[in-house]
């Protein structure tokens, strides 16, 4: 487990609790995923135009979670073309979708390749939007998607979720011009939390790097959080008051900190101390549970935004590390 920065503080007891089927669980979801396309090569890889002449730029698909399709925008260097790259797998944040063909270059302009995860049923919150619907909207919910599915893990949105992101890896490790022992799993906000479980189910990545983390420590982080998307659990539970012992087992399958116990990859976190929106006990209670070697930057003025630029300069450069480091 990492050690927490002293400026972190001590922490409180983890609330979330941990099912005993966890890991049958995860197992059993993945085996389905993967019954579809078991090599993961029912790839489509289409080159696309777009302004930045430094990156290529192609539209991606592959399957996801119920042999359902999913896109992505996927990047690499011009100046590289042909070499066999690393490749960084980053999953958007909460209501955001793959966006458009260049609206992400950083990755890319960088030296290494960059898949740009679309979000099912996501894109309509900010940016420039998303392309792959998620077919099983599960029970009624409250606006968003952080309630869709909730009253079981088996109908669970994020199930679904994070089933497409570990299949994302499955297919980058499948590509030619793709160095499979070389993959980093890369997000921010609800993009931490989906990185997090990809770290704790996918062995053999090359790295993790998240910031400000959504979905860890639920039962503790919803009650003190401020504004969206908590919010949406808040209102879900006001109205099914008698919901909350299976909403609470539900969201422990996804919870970061059970994830993050099985992760063994090296990891670099970013935390903004004023975090109202993801409040930042719920990241240090991931980071204190993390299996594997933890690095964090700690911005104690900020909240949610975190870091920003100053963090993205970071992970770009521990990227960079990481993936010229030897082999362990």
């Amino acid at each position: 487990m990492a050690t927490l920065p002293l400026q972190l503080g001590p922490l409180p007891p983890v609330t979330v609790s941990e099912p005993e089927d966890f890991d049958d669980f995860w197992e059993r979801t993945l085996s389905q995923a993967r019954s579809y396309d078991p090599a993961a090569v029912r790839v489509e890889r289409t080159p696309v135009a777009q302004p930045l002449s430094e990156v290529r730029y192609w539209d991606f698909s592959f399957t996801g979670f119920g042999g359902q399709r999913v896109r992505a925008w996927l990047s690499r260097p011009a100046s590289r073309e042909g070499e066999v790259l690393p490749c960084v797998i980053q999953i958007p944040g909460y209501g955001r979708g793959r966006g458009l063909p260049g609206e992400n270059p950083y990755v890319a302009a960088a030296g290494v390749a960059h898949l740009l995860l679309d979000v099912r049923g996501q894109g309509l919150g900010y940016g420039s939007g998303g392309d792959t619907p998620d077919l099983d909207a599960g029970v009624p919910e409250a606006p968003g998607v952080l309630t869709r599915g909730i009253t079981s893990p088996e109908t669970y949105y994020y199930r679904r979720l994070i089933t497409d992101a570990v299949r994302a890896v499955d297919a980058m490790r499948e590509q030619p011009d793709i160095d499979a022992g070389n993959i980093i799993v890369m997000g921010n906000s609800q993009g931490g939390a989906i990185a997090l479980a990809v770290a704790g189910l996918v062995p053999n990545l090359r790295g993790v790097t998240v910031s400000v983390p959504f979905l860890c420590d639920v039962p503790a982080v919803y009650q003190i959080a401020q504004g969206e998307p908590y919010a949406e659990l808040t209102r879900y539970l006001a109205v099914r008051r008698t919901g909350r012992d299976a909403v609470f087992r539900t969201l422990s399958y996804v919870d970061g900190v059970n994830h993050a116990r099985r992760a063994q990859a090296p990891s670099l976190w970013g935390l903004g101390l004023r975090d109202t929106c993801c409040p930042t006990v719920g990241g240090q209670q991931a980071l204190a549970a993390y299996g594997g070697p933890a690095e964090v930057e700690i911005y104690p003025d900020n909240g949610h935004e975190g870091g920003e630029f100053y963090y993205l300069r970071r992970q770009l450069q521990w990227i960079r590390e990481c993936c010229s480091a030897p082999t362990l």
